[in-house]
């Protein structure tokens, strides 16, 4: 499916939740960047919001700025808007994202964008003075993404030589969807993700959210 709405002024992009990661670049003008790596991930830009982001080591849920999902019983709901700050009614799009399909699915998502001129996917080496905005493992192969000036990518552990080859396709490691395990292919700070695992267990507060969203007795 396609980006649905692009506007490069207020740095925010509108796109449904099937919506390849890889097209989300595609659809950008120099100078922006979204809020998750040049990767390809199961379930598109949807998958990747109700699973938390994917790598970040920044507060992810502060770059979705809005959401339409459908809860399991069918209802629809709309939380957030298009603007950082938006105080109408209840803030349902921190508790959404990361809550692995608990809540619902994403049909559509505004992400916030940031300005930058310059990013680099490349593997890390030690520990650079500045932390990159994504780290990530692949095996024993520590990755990182970075963008925004040049010399704040040299400081967060960036050379020329180290520089991968554009983005990576990631699909194939999780046939059955990306879940999270004891072991699996690619972890970050957050998980170990593994293919078809099962969501992190929720307490009870957030399945008292869930079913009154989903119109049955809190």
């Amino acid at each position: 499916m396609p980006v649905l709405e692009l506007n490069a002024d207020d740095q925010y992009l509108v796109a449904s939740g099937d919506t390849p990661l890889f097209e989300i670049y595609e659809s950008l003008p120099p100078g922006l960047q979204p809020p998750f790596p040049p990767l390809e991930l199961p379930g598109g830009v949807g998958g990747l919001v109700e699973r938390g982001g994917f790598g970040q080591t920044f507060f992810f849920p502060a770059d979705v700025l809005g959401l339409t999902f459908e809860t399991p019983s069918g209802r629809r709901i709309e939380a957030g808007g298009r603007v950082v700050k938006n105080v109408q009614g209840y803030d349902l799009v921190r508790p959404f994202v990361g809550s692995f399909g608990l809540l619902g699915r994403a049909l559509e998502v505004v992400l916030r964008l940031r300005p930058a001129r310059a990013a680099a996917l490349w593997r890390l080496e030690g520990e650079p003075e500045l932390r990159p905005r994504f780290v990530w493992w692949e095996g024993e192969r520590r990755l990182a993404y970075h963008w925004g000036h040049p010399r704040e990518l040299e400081r967060a552990g960036f050379a020329p030589e180290l520089e991968q080859e554009g983005g990576i396709d990631y699909r194939g490691l999780f046939p059955r969807g990306m879940g999270v395990g004891p072991a699996g292919p690619l972890r970050d700070d957050r998980f170990t993700w593994v293919d078809g695992g099962a969501p992190p267990a929720a307490d009870e507060t957030f399945m008292w959210l869930a079913r009154a969203l989903d119109g049955g007795t809190a």
